[in-house]
């Protein structure tokens, strides 16, 4: 930007999947002390979750999202028709964030995903039902201090799944919701995952996902918050002792 001799009445563009959206968020967050910035997301991923919200972040030493801010975009373009361009398992794996989204507040759409025989012709719907959940919480709750929490349902696990192996965002996220939903929603979710050839397992040791999930972003002093799933389309936010997440690993 600086070679380019970007001023502060310039403006950056991020077309791309939800990697390009952070960086660019997280770069027009920080050059001259914020730029203008629009969001074009072009993957499943992006466009039910990272594109709205404002999170923007990058990486740092093998931890995720380390290093960031709150800068939300000046406007956002959606086009399903982008995902025509991505593979299956690119599809598949964007498809989790809106689960996501379902299993802790919508159970219309976790139905609608669940029962779904054609994905791209249900897709506008689900983009639409999925961004509602979050522009909601969203307005209600910015810098994450409460509400805004229940987004991060799969996350604290899935980061650390993620942080050890090779597979996609949305996978890890899936496996980590596992491990926080009663059985009833766990057998539905595993049977979701099945559907769409997404992964159930992981043969991580506990011990090195414990290692990440300190690390975890949520955490405050000894106290971790998690969110726990007992119903679909309702939720709990759980303050617990960082020590108690292995019991749930």
């Amino acid at each position: 930007l600086i070679d380019k001799s970007f001023t502060r009445s310039d403006c950056i563009v991020a077309v791309g999947g939800g990697v390009v959206g952070d960086l660019s968020g997280f770069v027009a967050s920080t050059y001259m002390r914020g730029i203008d910035f629009y969001n074009v997301p072009t993957t499943l991923l992006s466009q039910v979750d990272s594109s709205i919200g404002g999170k923007t972040a990058i990486d740092k030493l093998g931890i995720k999202n380390i290093v960031g801010a709150f800068y939300p975009p000046k406007k956002v373009l959606i086009d399903s028709n982008t995902l025509k361009t991505l593979d299956d398992r690119e599809l598949h794996a964007g498809l989790v964030e809106a689960l996501k989204m379902g299993a802790t507040s919508d159970d219309g759409l976790f139905s609608l995903i669940e029962n779904s025989v054609d994905l791209l012709n249900d897709i506008d719907e689900i983009i639409i039902k999925a961004l509602s959940v979050k522009k909601y919480v969203v307005e209600n709750d910015p810098k994450e201090k409460g509400m805004r929490k229940i987004l991060n349902f799969g996350h604290t696990i899935g980061h650390a799944i993620e942080s050890k192996t090779n597979y996609l965002h949305g996978e890890c996220v899936g496996m980590g919701m596992l491990y926080l939903s009663s059985e009833e929603v766990k057998c539905r979710i595993e049977k979701i995952l099945g559907k769409y050839s997404l992964p159930t397992k992981t043969n991580i040791d506990s011990l090195e996902l414990y290692k990440f999930i300190s690390l975890d972003k949520k955490r405050a002093g000894d106290y971790l918050s998690i969110i726990y799933v007992d119903k679909v389309g309702t939720c709990e936010i759980k303050k617990i002792l960082l020590e108690d997440i292995k019991k749930y690993l």
